[in-house]
């Protein structure tokens, strides 16, 4: 273990738990690990998964980290495969086939595309020698983040097989950083552990110190704490808007800060992100959008300037701060506004089910699928212009949406870069009897006849930064060349996407026939209003260590004051 550790990673010792949570899976035995944010769960099965012949199949449902982690693999000599939303049938086909006949030793998969008849057939011709579930807490319905498509890994597992256990089923590695005790359980019941098999890492976070503070002027409040702490930072925030707006005031109280959300442009993104990981950009201010698997182990401070709808999402996101050991704070503001808006967010949540049964009609028709059809396919989705057509409140159509997909009737991606795509429209022969107009457009055709191979025979996906690379153009000079040929009708072009997709999972319902089970309504109403009651309670209580409420949500019953945190400060003080 220690040597394929010092040969792919170049640590010489592992963290609490990684070698226990390893020696489980080169046993053959399937393992539950709960660990921490930073806690290393990435090496819990790579390391196994290089020890064992055959490719591992890593579930996961962050198309991000899955393409930062197989980029990571690919450095270290470590050939590895991704396929996830926005890849064409023919990529995910050779992708696959790849997966099934090359020397790959990982395959990352988001959970959408795990129940495709595609998926299944090629499985089964793989030799996997392991099955891990990323974020696992996703396949329990009670879990704060359920994803219905997670449901389908029971029956990839039916279907895979290898030579790395004599035999034997691949056993599965299911990570996670958030999961209560039920919800424990409920994963291990999900995932068909033949025998339960849980290791858990200490919540305990003794180098980071909780704060929570009461205060109106947030602004204000955040200010101190950028100036007051010094190092790297993020700021959590509820809002894409309010990520812009904060990190405005800040850059004009002369902090070095940045926003991050969703709605902006993947290139921009990427920029936004390496600057702040180089330490070219101090502080971060983001949606929830921001943080999965980012390596960045000197984070001084966590900031939330509103408060997280979890301890879940708190816990997690509070814990990318002091990844390296050193002293780090989290730091969460609040005030009345922010009771008044969770008591509100749960009732534009659950608004009923006749209402959520008026959405699923409504998007159907917005989207002009008829009904007993589009089963099994994708659509563009804009929720505004949605909320627009039929002047309905986004929120409140966006929860019923989200409730309509844990009934398991759809999937709303998170919101994709999908890559631009470009066919010859002309047979070879015409192409290069054509006169282009100069030497600069013919040499420009050529170019892209070397990088791109295919492009007679159908939609081949290109990439306009790398052309531009290679062919020393402008990104934006490669974008008006291609829609010049596209106007001549030489190619056609179809530029990037940037838009969430909705997949339906079965054709369009008629309203008799479209359930939703009312006990199913009311648990999942009655656990969201205590998750945000357990996060009330954190905020307001100032009697109990904050690491310890923490602890106790989790299950962790025994644990020692933290002696760091606002309560305990004031305590020693007292």
């Amino acid at each position: 273990m220690k040597e394929t550790l010092k040969k792919y990673w170049g640590y010489d010792s592992f963290r609490p738990k990684q070698e226990e949570i390893i020696t489980e899976a080169l046993e053959g035995r399937d393992v539950l690990a709960i660990l921490p944010t930073g806690g290393g769960k990435s090496i819990c099965f790579q390391v196994p998964a290089m020890m064992k012949e055959g490719i591992c199949i890593v579930v996961s449902p962050l198309i991000a980290l899955m393409k930062d982690q197989v980029e990571n693999l690919k450095k270290r000599g470590i050939p590895s495969l991704l396929v996830c939303s926005g890849m064409s049938h023919r990529e995910i086909d050779i992708t696959l086939d790849n997966a099934a006949y090359g020397r790959y030793k990982f395959l990352y998969v988001s959970p959408e595309r795990l129940g495709s008849g595609l998926f299944l057939a090629r499985v089964a011709k793989m030799n996997v020698n392991y099955l891990v579930v990323d974020e696992a807490h996703c396949i329990s319905q009670w879990g704060y983040d359920f994803r219905p498509d997670y449901r389908r890994i029971s029956e990839v597992r039916s279907k895979i097989s290898g030579t790395a256990f004599n035999g034997r089923k691949p056993p599965v590695i299911a990570l996670t950083a958030t999961a209560t005790p039920d919800v424990a359980q409920d994963i291990m019941r999900c995932l068909d552990f033949e025998k339960p098999n849980m290791l858990v890492s200490g919540f305990e976070r003794p180098n980071l110190c909780y704060t929570v503070r009461g205060c109106e002027n947030k602004l204000g409040q955040l200010l101190k704490v950028c100036n007051g702490v010094q190092g790297s930072g993020i700021v959590y925030v509820a809002k894409r808007r309010t990520a812009e707006d904060v990190a405005a005031f800040l850059v004009s109280q002369g902090v070095d800060a940045t926003a991050y959300h969703a709605g902006m442009g993947n290139n921009v993104r990427s920029a936004v992100q390496n600057s702040w990981k180089k330490g070219e950009k101090r502080i971060i201010v983001s949606t929830n959008a921001f943080g999965m698997g980012i390596d960045k182990g000197d984070v001084r401070f966590v900031c939330h300037y509103d408060v997280p709808q979890s301890p879940e999402a708190y816990f997690q996101e509070a814990g990318r701060a002091g990844r390296d050991g050193g002293l780090s704070y989290a730091v969460l503001l609040w005030n009345s506004t922010d009771i008044k808006r969770f008591r509100q967010i749960l009732s534009t949540s659950y608004s009923g089910i006749p209402y959520i049964k008026d959405i699923y009609q409504k998007v159907h028709s917005f989207l002009k699928v008829p009904y007993e059809t589009g089963g099994g396919k994708g659509y563009k989705f804009d929720l505004n212009e949605f909320a627009k057509t039929y002047r309905l409140n986004a929120s409140q159509a966006f929860y019923a949406i989200k409730y309509i997909e844990t009934a398991g009737y759809w999937t709303l991606t998170e919101e994709l870069e999908i890559q631009s795509k470009l066919s010859v429209a002309v047979s070879r022969d015409s192409l290069y009897g054509m006169q282009l107009g100069s030497e600069e457009m013919d040499n420009f055709v050529k170019t892209l006849m070397r990088m791109y191979e295919g492009l007679f025979g159908g939609y081949v996906t290109i990439d306009e930064e790398r052309i531009a690379k290679v062919g020393g153009y402008s990104v934006v000079a490669v974008e008006q060349k291609l829609k010049m040929l596209g106007a001549r009708g030489v190619v056609h072009y179809i530029p990037k996407l940037h838009s969430p997709i909705l997949y339906l999972k079965g054709e369009r319902l008629y309203p008799d026939n479209l359930y939703l089970s009312k006990s199913d309504y009311e648990s999942r109403l009655q656990r969201d209003k205590a998750r945000q009651d357990a996060m009330i309670e954190y905020v307001t209580r100032e009697d109990k260590c904050r690491s310890q409420l923490l602890l106790e949500y989790f299950g962790q019953k025994e644990s020692m004051a933290c002696g760091m945190c606002d309560v305990c400060r004031t305590r020693l003080r007292s």
